[in-house]
């Protein structure tokens, strides 16, 4: 992650750097198209005569020097539109330009005043770091010879008094220099060789802001990922003079000062601590309450990498002042400050204390809050920061009483680093939930507002052990406060108690179908299945549909308390010998009958909810939970609430509960369609005597209702 804000850092840096480049432009204007046919041609002649005129104007006569500072002036005011520097380089301006970075020869003792002394050189800077802006042509300046010029620009101030014209020239070397390092790793090293960075330094203390800041772009482009330019810049002594520049009025030069520190600090841990002795922790955390949004930003990512692996560091930050501005800045519109706020707000939070201080200042709901992004980056770095603010267990309490646990439930992540980090918060809170913890959680539960109680009892459902749910649920009125959610008004709320209750009945692992029938509760004889409609024996007939079904009254009487009552009762069938079944097709009753005499036979879905109607109206258990099984592999969308209906008529407990947990599964798709709301209301009293049930059993875990 740090690698990757230094990157976009990089980015901003370029932007910055053009930005300055242009700064003096008063005028706006409009993005001027790419030169086409005539009009390039036009401007490739426009180009060549001006570098003729360098070319021939190379001297200290008047003439010479106003025409070589038009042409510069012209060739800039071109390089100005990005579109058409392609151009400028064709028409061969690269190599006239660099030569007039260094004034023609004069004879020596020449005392004269110099005409256009300075301005000449300065225009030349200026449009070599417009053309230097596209990277492509970078290494064609550097070609030319142009660094050694610009280095040698830079030192100009020394040998003259600190004109004007002295001041501008310097400014705008340093700017080509920042432009051609840029993301340039050669250039950079060649820029050191040059000698390029102790002039830099020095010009850090320069009378003139603007030089100040030029210079300290330029330093800040060459310390990126530069580890040589790094050790460099610290051994000439830059951090002193960067540090006072951190505490200046003026938001350029605290925005580069501290630009420049962020990358002398990235993979730097010796110049990390270089920079932490030299006392640039205090002016840093002071930046966060800058009026300039770019240094907040700096400021922030720079106390991250600060926070990095120094526990005393993450501390001394906190006791500083740094979390309330930095928890200010989550609410900023401004989508990098809040992301680099939450980043090093992420890094303070690995230090235990810190986490309970950005708690307790209000940091958890603006970081809950920014999981809602739609940028990748700032939601990965709120979700890190909360996971190390779960890491407490005097946090957890606040987490679940703003809502957090449902927001990292029902977040959308963009990349799957954030989905990780969200399910390790997620399990961190839950192995959390104990001892303390969870008694401060059930007294939220008995008297905070309705709200908070509801979103413990969510919570709960979440993230509690299977130990604790009686205590939660059934002891602690949990189970009413989600049955609230479920029946509220408020479709998120509903959607809140159905997802609770799926996931407590998962818990409970007792709303699952049944894979298996259980055994039958009435010890049972088993004939075989070769005496299946077998005359041979048989004390008893059955006319079904008009046919026989011969039976032997011993297997029935051993099968159910139905047949039991019907043969030692006082019902007639008790001595009759044939037995008339006016309502059960012969297909059922056949595979009725084959599960009496064999204690087992294969269901088939179309024939099942028939067969349950039969088993339930002969009490066959076994046979009914059987039945149920089959019809549970069918639940869909489209038919859950009449499957609803057909376990309440037939007293099918099993697929009831399946039906249940698949209204609760799937109650998002299912809450558009009609009826809906009907069925809720229907299973409601069900799910509250399942859970009653359920949640009081003394060992639910071994339980299959």
């Amino acid at each position: 992650m740090e690698l990757q804000r230094c990157e976009e850092q990089g980015l901003q840096e370029r932007k910055g750097q053009k930005r300055k480049l242009e700064e003096e432009i008063q005028e706006d204007r409009d993005a001027t198209p790419l030169p086409t046919g005539d009009a390039r041609r036009a401007l490739l002649a426009e180009v060549t005569a001006q570098v003729k005129v360098l070319d021939c104007a190379f001297s200290w006569h008047e003439s010479d020097r106003a025409a070589a500072k038009r042409a510069t002036h012209v060739l800039a005011e071109l390089a100005k539109n990005e579109e058409v520097v392609n151009v400028i380089v064709e028409g061969g301006a690269i190599p006239a330009l660099v030569k007039h970075l260094q004034a023609p020869l004069s004879d020596e003792g020449d005392l004269s005043l110099k005409p256009f002394e300075h301005e000449v050189e300065k225009g030349s800077a200026f449009a070599l770091g417009l053309l230097a802006v596209k990277p492509e042509h970078q290494q064609l300046i550097v070609d030319s010879g142009a660094l050694s010029h610009l280095v040698n620009l830079l030192r100009r101030y020394k040998d003259s008094s600190t004109s004007r014209a002295v001041i501008s020239v310097i400014r705008r070397a340093a700017d080509a220099i920042t432009n051609l390092a840029h993301e340039n790793s050669s250039i950079k090293t060649r820029v050191r060789m040059e000698g390029g960075i102790p002039p830099l330094v020095e010009l850090l203390e320069f009378t003139d802001t603007k030089v100040q800041r030029a210079a300290a772009g330029a330093l800040r482009t060459l310390a990126f990922k530069n580890d040589e330019n790094k050790n460099q810049i610290v051994e000439c002594n830059a951090l002193p003079t960067l540090i006072s520049m951190l505490r200046s009025d003026d938001a350029a030069i605290h925005y580069e000062a501290v630009g420049v520190i962020g990358n002398l600090v990235h993979s730097s841990p010796n110049i990390k601590r270089e920079v932490l002795a030299a006392g640039a922790l205090q002016p840093v955390i002071g930046l966060l309450t800058s009026c300039c949004s770019e240094s907040q930003r700096e400021a922030a990512l720079l106390l991250g990498q600060f926070a990095a692996t120094d526990s005393d560091c993450k501390v001394h930050i906190v006791q500083r002042g740094a979390v309330r501005p930095l928890i200010e800045m989550l609410h900023s519109p401004d989508i990098q400050l809040k992301e680099m706020s939450a980043f090093a707000l992420g890094r303070l939070a690995q230090d235990t204390h810190n986490q309970a201080g950005i708690a307790h200042m209000g940091g958890l709901v603006p970081l809950l809050k920014l999981l809602d992004s739609k940028n990748g980056s700032l939601q990965h770095n709120a979700a890190f920061a909360l996971y190390g603010l779960a890491d407490n267990e005097d946090n957890v309490s606040d987490f679940i009483k703003v809502g957090g646990v449902q927001r990292l439930q029902d977040g959308e992540f963009i990349v799957q680093a954030t989905k990780d980090c969200v399910a390790k918060t997620l399990k961190r809170l839950e192995e959390k939930i104990h001892g303390r913890v969870l008694n401060h959680l059930l007294y939220l539960m008995r008297v905070a507002e309705k709200p908070v109680q509801r979103r413990v009892a969510f919570a709960l459902a979440h993230l509690c052990s299977p130990d604790d749910q009686r205590t939660i649920f059934i002891d602690n009125n949990g189970l009413e406060l989600l049955l609230g959610l479920l029946g509220s008004t408020n479709p998120k709320q509903q959607l809140d108690g159905a997802v609770a209750l799926y996931k407590l009945a998962n818990k409970a692992m007792t709303l699952s179908p049944m894979d298996a029938a259980p055994p039958s509760p009435t010890p049972q004889v088993y004939l075989g299945e070769q005496y299946v409609n077998n005359a041979t024996l048989s004390d008893v007939t059955f006319l079904v549909e008009g046919r026989r079904f011969y039976a032997h009254r011993i297997c029935l009487l051993a099968s159910s308390d139905a047949f039991r009552a019907m043969f030692d009762g006082g019902y007639r069938e008790k001595d009759a010998r044939d037995i008339e079944i006016p309502n059960i097709r012969w297909e059922v009753f056949e595979l009725m009958m084959r599960f009496i005499y064999t204690g087992s036979v294969d269901v088939s879905l179309d024939i099942a909810q028939d067969l349950l109607g039969a088993a339930d109206q002969y009490l066959l258990e076994g046979l009914k939970r059987l039945c149920e099984y089959t019809i549970a592999q069918d639940v869909t969308l489209d038919n859950v609430s009449s499957m609803y209906e057909l376990s309440e008529a037939f007293h099918a407990i099993s697929l009831r509960h399946t039906c249940i947990l698949f209204i609760l599964e799937h109650f998002s798709q299912l809450s558009d369609r009609p009826g809906h709301s009907h069925l809720i209301q229907r299973i409601v009293p069900e799910i509250r005597n399942y859970f009653a049930k359920a949640l009081t059993n003394p060992n639910p875990h071994n339980q299959r209702l």
